[in-house]
């Protein structure tokens, strides 16, 4: 199975719920986190037109990856029918990704963005607003008890949602290893998986998140293929 079949299955599995600084979320295992009282859909890591920017520097992937994208981002709005989405930056892989984004993708985004608020966090790798896209750009914005941003930030007060780490757990028994994407979060902030279908991951044990999590409290919610599976820091492998 490769990577974008395996997570088009695993958007059909079962979706975890979590208390974050006292507001109700679910985490789905398309990668989005869905808050039902606030009608608030939160994406992070899109992406998109990753595969043209590296041809731009002579560098070939395969050219699938925001149709691909698009299509689970679909899939994860139609479930959950939001008000408003947030987007937690790069959600373009780099300045140049919206203004030179084909038509046909171009209209497949406006069509998921109709008829709700929409709004782009601005990330390092695209910090201006998309051209003509749409929608309201913010550096971070609070929402109920949350605040959503990009980048955690080691100062940050509770109920931060941020991405930019690209989160990944190691589960290991038995003689082997699983790897998986997952939501990283100690109930008091949470940092979010990337969405962009070839995206890589972080280990949740690297230093990168040092100091971002009480460590008595703090989980991977792993995204398997039928459910999400919430597992303590303690118990994953680096």
């Amino acid at each position: 199975m490769n990577m974008v079949d395996r997570r088009f299955r695993q958007a059909d599995g079962e979706g975890v719920e979590t208390v974050l600084n006292g507001g109700r979320l679910v985490c789905d295992p398309s990668g989005v986190v869905f808050a039902p009282e606030h009608g608030l859909l939160i994406v992070s890591d899109l992406h998109l037109e990753k595969g043209a920017a590296f041809a731009r520097r002579g560098m070939m992937l395969p050219p699938y990856d925001t149709q691909a994208t698009l299509a689970l981002l679909e899939t994860a709005v139609a479930r959950h029918r939001p008000v408003h989405v947030v987007a937690l930056g790069d959600s373009f892989h780099d300045r140049h990704g919206a203004a030179l984004m084909p038509e046909a993708s171009r209209e497949r985004l406006g069509a998921v963005m109709a008829g709700r608020r929409w709004t782009w966090i601005s990330g390092n790798h695209d910090p201006e607003p998309p051209t003509g896209l749409g929608g309201e750009t913010a550096e971070e914005i609070v929402v109920g008890p949350w605040t959503l941003r990009h980048e955690p930030s080691p100062f940050a007060r509770a109920g931060e949602i941020a991405g930019h780490l690209h989160p990944v757990a190691r589960v290991s028994g038995r003689g082997r290893s699983v790897r998986g994407a997952c939501f990283a979060s100690d109930g008091s902030r949470m940092v979010m998986p990337s969405f962009g279908v070839t995206t890589g991951g972080l280990n949740v044990l690297d230093r990168a998140f040092q100091g971002l999590f009480a460590p008595d409290r703090a989980k991977a919610y792993v995204i398997g293929v039928a459910r999400i599976y919430p597992i303590p820091f303690h118990a994953l492998s680096v």
